[in-house]
């Protein structure tokens, strides 16, 4: 079943004890928190490691008005960006010089391959992320909710076990990176 943003809520609020929500226009102090504090959770977790499941490319189109600084072009961001990974141009999404500045992305290549990390919709989050997730909303939910800072710090080291483990299996759905342009082991090979 694909989850929503109340489903995940729904499912912290069941972990901390609480009662579970089936909107967050409910008149509770459930959905008032989590209408609240699920975007900030979700974005953040989504930012704690480039996940697999994040990533994108994009050709980015010019902005017609000319950076007032170091480069010599702009480029306009996607909408749904979180975090630039790295830029390139011609056919590889790395290699630019470049700094994103105002909303925009600034480098003196006239096009851009943008490699960056999107907000996917919450139907989209594998199996592995939901814990996750679940367990950081869990955890930022306790003390606004229970005001018991001690379960707080519990439910704060599970969701700290649970990205761990995440991390592991999401590092496993690409082929590893290997190690490019190291001097002392071209000197070795030489």
């Amino acid at each position: 079943m694909p989850h929503t943003d109340v489903s995940l809520c729904a499912a912290a609020l069941a972990k901390l004890g609480a009662r579970p929500i089936a909107s967050f226009d409910q008149p509770t102090a459930e959905a008032e928190t989590a209408a609240r504090l699920y975007p900030v959770v979700r974005d953040a977790t989504l930012m704690a490691h480039p996940w697999s499941f994040t990533l994108a490319h994009a050709r980015l189109d010019k902005d017609p008005e000319p950076p007032a600084g170091d480069f010599a072009f702009a480029f306009r961001l996607p909408t749904d960006i979180l975090r630039t990974i790295s830029a390139g141009s011609g056919g590889t999404g790395r290699g630019l010089v470049y700094r994103v500045f105002g909303g925009r992305l600034h480098t003196d290549a006239d096009s851009v391959l943008l490699t960056y990390q999107r907000r996917p919709p919450e139907a989209e989050f594998p199996p592995y992320f939901v814990p996750v997730l679940v367990a950081r909303l869990a955890a930022e939910f306790c003390l606004p909710l229970t005001e018991n800072a001690a379960r707080a710090e519990v439910l704060s080291r599970l969701a700290a076990s649970e990205l761990k483990l995440a991390k592991l299996i999401d590092s496993q759905q690409a082929t590893p990176q290997r190690v490019e342009d190291f001097t002392l082991l071209q000197a070795r090979l030489a």
